[in-house]
């Protein structure tokens, strides 16, 4: 329609009183996703921080709320269709899809383990993990936890036998003070908080001492929003790996982001700078080969594999499995660019 036809046909509708015609869109209605993170805001959210700040979700036609973390997981928020994605351990995702919640991976957020037994610097006698053997462990109240570290001890030589008291995020402090002999921690967050304030430590890394390698976080959605909304899911997973990029590439830029989208939470620049840059160095939000948000089968399967064999896998009556799952559900690569 050209111009005068268009101012044509509006006055002849306001003359004769008719209907106005349509005026077409240019844009469609943004689609609404809600995502649950898995903790308080950190670093390991960033992606989707800067995806949404940056305009990265509203260029793909995406309209993206992420919730506050409350008392209730990612992973049960998400199986039960109240988020569209969450944020999740590795853990968590093999556990609760074991257990019958509709849970997939579509994202890795990590690409390898950021986990470590930490112990302080001055403990001599602690020369590899066969050396926490008689000592006390700050824990966190899983059974994880207790194959974990058994897993390492015996694979160093030892027995595996420790104490344990449950401390949660209080073991940090407990560690520093003295109170527990060990601990684990998050290298890129607590490891560089710890750093940050002085404090001398050593750790030892899980896939070192028998423990599979893995991609401690992930991005999880339900297999009924995927397969209901199969355009949004691709669009929602691609922008956010832009936003990861973007925290690889302009990690000063992405830091400023966060912290400007969690003023009230995030109260110390330097450690959020810090742990981004811990981060990039380690090659965990992008591997040295480039890979970013892909999930490495062999180590989905290794981890699962594990996981069932160390009886940590267990129905929704709360039983150990007894027939390894196809961990080929457990996740899928097909949303990522």
């Amino acid at each position: 329609m050209t111009e005068l036809t268009r101012r044509q046909a509006l006055l002849l509708a306001l003359t004769a009183g008719l209907p106005l015609p349509a005026v077409t869109r240019t844009r469609a209605a943004a689609q609404k996703i809600t995502v649950a993170l898995d903790w308080t805001v950190n670093t390991n959210h960033i992606g989707l921080f800067v995806a949404r700040d940056k305009g990265f979700y509203r260029d793909a036609g995406l309209s993206v709320e992420i919730l506050p973390y409350g008392d209730t997981g990612s992973g049960t928020l998400v199986a039960n269709r109240v988020a569209d994605f969450g944020i999740s351990g590795s853990l968590g995702l093999f556990t609760q899809k074991s257990a019958g919640a509709d849970l997939k991976a579509v994202y890795a957020v990590v690409q390898s383990e950021t986990g470590r037994v930490v112990f302080n610097a001055d403990r001599a006698t602690i020369k590899s993990p066969k050396n926490l053997d008689g000592l006390t462990y700050g824990g966190f109240g899983s059974a994880w936890e207790n194959t974990l570290i058994s897993t390492i001890i015996r694979h160093d030589g030892g027995k595996g036998d420790f104490a344990t008291v449950t401390l949660g995020t209080s073991a940090y402090e407990a560690l520093a003070n003295g109170a527990v002999d060990f601990t684990l921690e998050v290298s890129t967050w607590e490891g560089v908080e710890a750093e940050l304030k002085g404090l001398k430590q050593r750790s030892f890394r899980y896939a070192d001492y028998g423990v599979p390698d893995e991609h401690t976080t992930l991005i999880v959605a339900s297999n009924a929003f995927l397969a209901a909304n199969p355009k949004a899911a691709a669009a929602f997973v691609q922008a956010t790996q832009r936003g990861y990029a973007l925290a690889v590439d302009q990690p000063r830029e992405a830091g400023e982001l966060l912290l400007a989208a969690s003023k009230d939470t995030l109260t110390n620049p330097a450690l959020i700078h810090a742990s981004l840059k811990a981060l990039n160095d380690g090659h965990f939000l992008k591997s040295a080969d480039g890979a970013i948000g892909t999930m490495d089968k062999a180590k989905m399967e290794a981890m699962g594999g594990y996981l069932f064999a160390s009886g940590i896998l267990r129905d929704g009556d709360g039983k150990a499995l007894q027939e390894k799952p196809d961990l080929r559900a457990y996740f899928t690569n097909e949303f990522l660019g």
